[in-house]
């Protein structure tokens, strides 16, 4: 894979593209994290997928290795190790690229097709975690607050969803350093979710995607 588009985009944008053996040797060094399903990673600059897709590649090979002999554990915890990886990108082409890349990496993992109610969930799931904005903005291309659904999976099939602005969530360091007149407070008093949602199943995120 080329590292430069071209050079116009990197003269606009400093779109440079980290090579495979950069992004593993990165990543090993939070190897731990990189292996456990409900870690959670944010790429600010995801372009295409380089690390997003290495790091659900190894989720996935931890989903195997404990729930690799119950189709539906495996099924759901392989989502929801998709769930815990979240992405923003200023340019259309890669988020699209990026979206698409990570869902045929967990799409050939699971053997399935476009109809399937994983497929359909995964594509929503991937089109709230792969946000099209600016992370130096914290805002969508169209303008609006960057919002990120925090997904949890309650066991037995079902997933809850809980939604927070991106710009709250970077202020944690802030409110809770040293000396900050809010360091008193727990975090669950300043940083409420947006929107709660119901605990949902597989068919109801799928239809989501319609």
């Amino acid at each position: 894979m080329s590292l430069v588009k071209s050079k116009q985009r990197v003269a606009d944008h400093g779109e440079v593209f980290t090579p495979a053996w950069m992004v593993e040797a990165m990543l090993d060094l939070v190897k731990d994290e990189t292996e456990r399903i409900n870690s959670r990673f944010l790429e600010p600059a995801c372009g295409s997928g380089n690390f997003i897709v290495q790091i659900l590649r190894r989720k996935l090979a931890a989903v195997e290795l404990k729930y690799g002999k119950s189709d539906f554990e495996r099924q759901h915890f392989a989502l929801y190790g998709l769930m815990c990886i979240y992405g923003i990108e200023l340019l259309a082409d890669n988020i699209a690229e990026c979206r698409a890349n990570v869902l045929e990496v967990f799409s050939e993992y699971l053997n399935m097709d476009e109809a399937d109610d994983l497929y359909l969930a995964a594509t929503h799931v991937l089109s709230e975690n792969l946000v099209h904005g600016d992370a130096l903005t914290m805002r969508h291309q169209h303008g609006q607050p960057i919002t990120f659904a925090e997904w949890g999976y309650l066991g037995k099939g079902k997933y809850q969803r809980r939604d927070f602005r991106f710009d709250v969530l970077t202020g944690s360091s802030a409110f809770s350093a040293e000396g900050s007149l809010f360091a008193h407070l727990g975090k669950h008093e300043i940083f409420t979710p947006t929107k709660t949602y119901p605990p949902m199943t597989v068919r109801e995120l799928a239809l989501c995607c319609n």
